[in-house]
């Protein structure tokens, strides 16, 4: 990709209103684009917004942006696919395995019982030392941006680990990729909301990318993606980086994890 040019390329899409006048969340996706590729670009989000399985939306929005930052390369998080036969048995290894990351059973519980409360369109960040919610974004939580993975790099480490070159598993290796990468975030948490995806994942910087194929039943449209951080650090630096930071995934076989 040429880098004198680079764009930052995001879309939002929702029914019956904005984002901000209550609408229903239908699809959100990011991009980075060279000015030649700008028009693919928002030609993909584009079909991305106008055929969503949560619905069509009476409003959507492509906006593009330069990019001034210098874009950091990172190689992906490694990734595990956990097959799982119930709803119940994927939310016990997710807890698990945020317990391998080094998030306490306590704190885990306590950030599941606020689960509910969180009908937020974007992420949120819990304390993994009090188990409280610290972005303080109210119901428009963190919408980490500015990343992406090149789609012929993407194709040949799909090959080299035999799994689909799914853009649904692009995109969200990218952005997981991304949130742990920053020296305060210890795990991420994720189901979408979309009815039709019940697969889900835990991510952190020891254990991975860990995809667990069910993690909600099948039509249930509510999503979950917690960050756990600790904010020893500060957590204002910590929603600069989710929100602004370009990141370029990038494989290097040499620097692989596995």
């Amino acid at each position: 990709m040429d880098q004198s040019k680079i764009y930052s390329v995001r879309m939002r899409a929702s029914e019956k209103e904005s984002h901000e006048n209550g609408g229903k969340h239908i699809s959100g996706g990011e991009l980075l684009s060279s000015y030649n590729d700008l028009p693919m670009s928002v030609n993909t989000l584009l079909e991305k917004a106008l055929n969503h399985s949560r619905g069509k939306p009476d409003f959507f929005q492509i906006q593009c942006e330069i990019v001034n930052q210098p874009i950091k390369r990172v190689n992906p998080l490694t990734v595990q696919t956990n097959e799982v036969t119930t709803v119940k048995e994927g939310q016990e290894l997710a807890r698990t395995l945020l317990k391998k990351t080094g998030v306490s059973e306590d704190i885990i519980e306590k950030a599941y019982k606020q689960i509910p409360e969180y009908a937020v369109r974007g992420a949120i960040i819990i304390d993994i030392h009090t188990g409280e919610r610290i972005d303080g974004r109210s119901d428009k939580g963190v919408r980490v941006s500015r990343m992406d993975w090149q789609t012929e790099n993407f194709e040949k480490w799909a090959e080299s680990k035999t799994v689909p070159a799914n853009p649904r598993l692009k995109e969200a290796l990218a952005l997981a990729t991304k949130v742990c990468h920053h020296e305060s975030t210890i795990a991420e948490l994720c189901w979408s909301d979309d009815p039709e995806y019940i697969t889900g994942y835990v991510a952190g910087k020891h254990i991975g990318y860990q995809r667990i194929t069910q993690l909600k039943h099948y039509g249930d449209e509510r999503g979950c993606r917690i960050f756990f951080v600790d904010a020893l650090s500060t957590i204002d630096t910590n929603i600069t980086y989710l929100e602004e930071q370009p990141i370029m995934v990038q494989w290097e076989e040499d620097h692989d994890g596995r």
